[in-house]
């Protein structure tokens, strides 16, 4: 902390203190190892989906493009939180700078909402995919790819992720130093803050309904055009092969937009630091870590290249 004001009465902080899963200490070891094991899964899964589909001939198509952005998202999304976490397991100090919490946070807004916009690039190739087969590889043309996944990280590490950075870097926090989370996360930061934060919350709040409701809506969209489609097809094999095209990405969606439905939405989660963290752990360490063993187990292409 740095003192202002006449008779350094207001402490400015200028660090925080992490303080995690405060409440396990004595499990700390156990937690490392455990978390350190699903951090590594995620990575080693991921990476591995990465090469399959760059090096695999078989994989040389949109939907496994951009599996392969998905997993490069995912490595970087986790990547983002869990080391530092692991450390804080471990190591009585667990400070944080005011500047590197907010890098984090920039970073987990601009990733999550990069994966938003990805999954409904991804739902929309599978739309095209099953409702218009015989215009697919026109739409959906190699610059057509590259332009949407650019699109995607472009849109999620601009507008939405800055503006919310830079409106918590607008914020005075001149008392209690300690965030009850494992990361810097949007509304911790708001708890700790001396100044009024209600602005800062409502136009964050606004920002991340947009970045959020936008892309889901598009992927239910999506899903909701391929279920009608599927349920016109008139064989039975021939609606079990259509929706297995698109099965495992509808996992993936359902995970990832119903993990950040517990933690935000679910107004219990707020209140309970520790079930707050429990449902926060679930989307930023463990269901990375699914995404990969989903469209492996799942897909014959990818366990066929995997053999390879």
């Amino acid at each position: 902390m740095s003192s202002v004001g006449p008779g350094n009465a207001t402490m400015m902080v200028t660090e925080f203190i992490m303080l995690g899963f405060g409440d396990l200490k004595k499990l700390g070891p156990f937690l490392f190892l455990v978390l350190g094991i699903v951090y590594l899964a995620t990575i080693s899964g991921n990476l591995l989906l990465v090469v399959l589909v760059s090096t695999q001939q078989g994989l040389q198509t949109p939907m496994y493009f951009f599996l392969a952005n998905l997993s490069c998202l995912e490595v970087c999304y986790t990547s983002n939180i869990a080391p530092r976490m692991l450390m804080d397991l471990l190591r009585e100090n667990k400070v944080i700078s005011m500047v590197g919490c907010i890098i984090q946070l920039y970073f987990f807004g601009a990733l999550g909402s990069t994966e938003c916009y990805l999954l409904a690039v991804m739902s929309y190739d599978r739309y095209l995919a099953v409702c218009r087969p015989l215009h697919y590889p026109t739409l959906m043309h190699g610059m057509m790819c590259v332009g949407l996944v650019i699109g995607s990280w472009v849109s999620g590490f601009t507008v939405a992720a800055a503006f919310q950075a830079a409106m918590v870097s607008s914020l005075t926090f001149c008392g209690d130093n300690e965030i009850d989370h494992f990361f810097c996360d949007l509304e911790p930061l708001q708890k700790l803050s001396c100044s009024d934060p209600h602005l800062v919350s409502l136009v964050c709040m606004s920002l991340t309904v947009l970045v959020t409701l936008a892309p889901f809506g598009l992927t239910l969209a999506s899903y909701w055009r391929i279920l009608s489609t599927v349920l016109h097809i008139p064989s039975m094999t021939g609606r079990q092969k259509a929706f297995s095209t698109c099965s495992s990405h509808l996992v993936v969606v359902t995970l990832f937009y119903g993990t950040l439905i517990l933690v935000y939405a679910v107004p219990l989660a707020g209140q309970v630091p520790a079930l707050n963290k429990t449902f926060s752990l679930l989307y930023t360490v463990v269901t990375p870590m699914f995404n990969p063993l989903i469209y492996s187990l799942k897909n014959k292409n990818v366990k066929e290249a995997l053999r390879k």
